[in-house]
């Protein structure tokens, strides 16, 4: 009976170890006990303010948050725990004097969603530094002393919500983070302020949508007063963003060495903000956004004459896009005009106004308009160079006569050079002689000292008087017939 009861006992024991194991593994969690200098509390480690030069070796797998922040920690290297923490979603490493952090550091928490590096003693951020970190959403770096943050430091992180560099020593704003919304597409907040930045890519600003402008905070930094700084806060303020309304007192600018805030730049003579008209010609493709401040808000659009545009087109040419923009595919002049777009969220509503102007012509025949008065202009300026060459520059048909020829007509005692001569009236045929006269075109010849070129008289000269024949009246010549002088200064006797 004896062997019996010992090969009872040794069943029971194995199954009791079976059944242990069982549960660790369903549990998924290492038999490893809490760290010495550390408070465990389920599946949260904290080992804070314990003075602590190195991170506790042995941590347990199942550790979901990890607090190690208040201690003296200096460099974190790639195998600062042997133990691969699948489950670490949050990290805290802050008021540590963290110098150093390995570009492979971040290899065994591959899930981690929240990483707190704040008030450290980092100088640069590297390429590549965090690409690891495919899930992480917010980073807090602020209170360090960066000044040298590299293009490539964020690669690869795509989920990445919230970024905080405030109270550094950045020089180069970042614009590679938010430009084309490419690099980190979810990025909603982003602190830059408190650093050394002078000058800001207005224009890029001025591109990017209101949900990334009203987490993009600015202030306390020594900005370059000028009149495109006042108009793009000014802008901000009148949409109403948090960066801005939140810290309007901060909002500050350097001028001649002395603080100004934006907002009281009077003595720079800044025009006052204006909200600008969308543009488009007749036939023209537009998208129109609902430039909200918050992602993923249900969007409709009402039309001027009020009437909601649905999503397979109210009037057959607007129709509203899956991401709530406003698409026209044939612009027409009957869509001028101001559209409403009411915006409904989880935590608040937006209504914005947006005005449609449209031009009366196509672009194409824009073109072709001016082009047409271009050339028009351009012909006109052309005609008027040649009469002028040809009048001002055609030689002297009067230099060949050497010797004066008298006149056919009695008392016409004018020295003449005849172009073209054209028959008067015959005396004898229209009755009296006297009923017309005699009109001819001359040009004047130097005869003397008197005369200047082409006949033109000198002061202190006096012009030859012709004789008047019969009453004194000259012929009147042939009305239908019209003699062609070019020269500088006619003369009609």
């Amino acid at each position: 009976m004896q062997p019996q009861r010992d090969l009872r006992g040794l069943w029971l024991l194995l199954l009791s170890l079976f059944l242990l194991l069982f549960e660790v593994a369903r549990a998924g969690r290492s038999v490893v006990s809490c760290p010495a200098n550390c408070l465990c509390a389920s599946n949260i480690l904290s080992c804070s303010k314990q003075q602590l030069p190195n991170v506790p070796q042995s941590l347990p797998s199942y550790t979901a948050l990890l607090d190690l922040s208040h201690n003296n920690l200096s460099r974190l290297r790639a195998e600062w725990t042997p133990t691969r923490l699948m489950n670490l979603h949050s990290l805290l490493l802050s008021h540590n004097h963290l110098n150093f952090i390995s570009s492979e550091a971040f290899i065994p928490v591959p899930n981690l969603r929240y990483l707190d590096l704040s008030s450290n003693h980092l100088h640069t951020l590297d390429e590549f530094l965090f690409s690891d970190l495919h899930s992480l959403e917010v980073l807090l770096l602020y209170n360090n002393r960066i000044g040298v943050v590299d293009k490539y430091a964020f690669e690869d992180m795509a989920q990445l919500q919230k970024l905080y560099l405030s109270q550094n020593l950045i020089t180069r704003f970042p614009l590679e983070l938010i430009k084309d919304g490419n690099k980190l597409p979810k990025l909603m907040l982003l602190d830059l302020s408190s650093n050394k930045l002078k000058k800001l890519p207005f224009t890029d600003l001025q591109k990017l949508p209101a949900w990334v402008k009203n987490g993009l905070y600015l202030h306390n930094n020594p900005l370059e007063c000028d009149c495109k700084l006042y108009q793009l806060f000014s802008h901000w303020q009148y949409r109403q963003l948090s960066s801005v309304v939140d810290f309007q007192e901060d909002l500050y600018c350097m001028y001649s060495k002395e603080l100004h805030n934006v907002f009281s730049l009077d003595f720079l003579n800044c025009s006052e903000f204006k909200e600008g008209a969308w543009e488009a010609h007749l036939g023209d493709t537009l998208t129109i956004t609902c430039d909200t401040k918050q992602q993923g808000m249900t969007k409709v659009w009402v039309t001027p004459s009020n009437e909601q545009v649905l999503n397979q087109g109210a009037n057959g040419t607007v129709t509203v896009s899956e991401d709530g923009s406003l698409h026209f595919e044939k612009v027409q002049a009957e869509d001028g005009g101001v559209y409403t777009c009411y915006a409904m969220g989880e935590t608040f509503n937006e209504t914005l106004s947006v005005e449609l102007k449209v031009y009366n012509f196509t672009l194409h025949g824009h073109h072709d308009t001016l082009n047409t008065a271009y050339t028009t202009l351009v012909g006109c300026i052309l005609s008027v160079v040649l009469v002028l060459i040809y009048l001002y520059l055609t030689p002297c048909r009067c230099w060949c006569r050497g010797v004066e020829k008298p006149s056919s007509h009695q008392g016409d005692s004018l020295s003449s050079s005849m172009l073209s001569t054209t028959p008067n009236h015959d005396p004898m045929a229209g009755g009296d002689k006297d009923d017309g006269f005699d009109r001819r075109v001359a040009f004047l010849e130097p005869a003397g000292p008197g005369q200047g070129q082409n006949g033109k008289l000198k002061p202190g000269n006096t012009l030859p008087v012709p004789e008047a024949t019969g009453k004194g009246q000259r012929r009147m010549s042939d009305p239908e017939s019209v003699s062609s002088v070019f020269s500088d200064t006619p003369i009609v006797v």
